[in-house]
């Protein structure tokens, strides 16, 4: 009897596994395609035209292109800006592919995919165009002009840096060690 629940078990989990597969596929697609939007808007709307003034002051819709990186750093250095998002893309569905499919790494894997959303959105605009559009621009504190995946972008990773703070151990990320025997598994059940 206990050799059919095992199996009824990994069956369950299989089945599980690739909802939360599929799940995870058409969210990332959803954000990328989102991002994408948001910018063919910005160019057909705000390109050479005045800003938009959502609350003024304070936020507004703004077209700029970005050649550079964060805050308009390394314009002249495309290659490392197509680059760099591709290894780090590739790194997170390396972590993505070997984490554990339970709830407790359910955030992680949330905030992993969120932030690789928002890598190749930029990407796609790095390798189409070699600059990224920008149109959000929050005048109040003169902070740089960003879009929609510099939000995935940020959010994703200070959500990551606080779950690695404050909710995960290290027996939480044993399954990236080049010894996984040694690591200990957690019963918190399954995705």
């Amino acid at each position: 009897m206990c050799g059919v629940r095992t199996v009824q078990t990994e069956r369950e989990q299989k089945t599980i596994s690739r909802k939360l597969l599929l799940t995870a596929v058409l969210v990332f697609v959803a954000l990328v395609l989102f991002d994408q939007n948001t910018k063919m808007l910005a160019v057909k709307h705000l390109k050479g035209q005045e800003d938009i003034i959502l609350i003024p002051g304070v936020l507004q819709f703004s077209y700029v292109q970005n050649a550079g990186a964060a805050f308009g750093s390394m314009k002249n250095m495309q290659f490392l800006l197509v680059l760099l998002p591709v290894i780090v893309i590739c790194g997170i569905f390396y972590v993505l592919w070997k984490m554990p499919r339970t709830k407790r790494h359910l955030p992680m894997f949330v905030a992993l995919l969120v932030l690789s959303a928002g890598a190749l959105g930029n990407l796609i605009d790095r390798v189409l165009h070699s600059y990224v559009v920008d149109f959000i621009y929050f005048s109040l504190i003169d902070f740089p002009v960003f879009n929609v995946a510099d939000i995935y972008v940020t959010c994703s990773a200070f959500a990551l840096a606080l779950l690695m703070i404050f909710y995960y151990k290290e027996e939480d990320t044993a399954f990236l060690s080049r010894n996984p025997a040694g690591a200990k598994e957690e019963d918190s059940g399954d995705v």
